[in-house]
């Protein structure tokens, strides 16, 4: 299949999973929160992407695609947000027809790059990639740790200081009950 090709397909698919994750989270509003996506992201980052959305609208949507983490997080919280939908699809389109492109011919010349220099040197080319894989879960590690260090942090401060965020608080967004629609939730500031 020719790259152009693909390229299309990867910009309609992100396209359509962009739509997907706004409508989503318009539907289910602050309740996505509580949800299992919205557990995995601290109520800091929400806040983060909340105050993003808020701050540069469209123009957030745009920018999310060029942020790991953010491409995937910030199209939900546009939607509990409501931001305008004619202004988020074409920010949407606009990212997708620059990204995808950006991003599959880059990694189209790395695959190639690797596979010219294997033909030249299969030993060089079998190290570069033990390389780039000990990157990897070097990463994945330093990143795991981290997180860990930074969830016994909030839990300690969090049962020394009292702190209202409790997710059993009532009216406290990520309150369980808000899931079950007592309209309890809150948008977090």
């Amino acid at each position: 299949m020719p790259l152009w090709l693909w390229v299309l397909i990867g910009g309609i698919g992100l396209f359509c999973a962009f739509q997907a994750y706004y409508w989503i989270g318009r539907k289910l509003g602050p309740r996505l929160y509580a949800s299992r996506l919205g557990r995995k992201i601290s109520p800091q980052g929400v806040r983060k992407v909340e105050a993003a959305v808020s701050r540069w609208g469209a123009l957030a949507v745009y920018g999310c695609f060029w942020v790991p983490g953010l491409r995937h997080t910030l199209p939900w919280v546009a939607g509990v947000l409501r931001v305008s939908y004619p202004w988020y699809a074409v920010a949407s389109a606009l990212g997708c027809l620059t990204w995808v492109p950006v991003t599959s011919f880059g990694l189209y010349s790395m695959v190639w790059g690797w596979l010219k220099l294997a033909a030249a040197s299969p030993l060089l080319a079998g190290a570069g990639l033990v390389a780039v894989l000990a990157v990897a879960v070097a990463l994945v590690l330093v990143r795991r740790h981290r997180g860990a260090a930074r969830r016994r942090a909030e839990s300690a401060g969090t049962e020394k200081t009292g702190d209202p965020g409790d997710p059993g608080d009532p009216g406290v967004a990520g309150d369980p009950a808000d899931a079950k629609g007592t309209g309890n939730a809150a948008v977090i500031p």
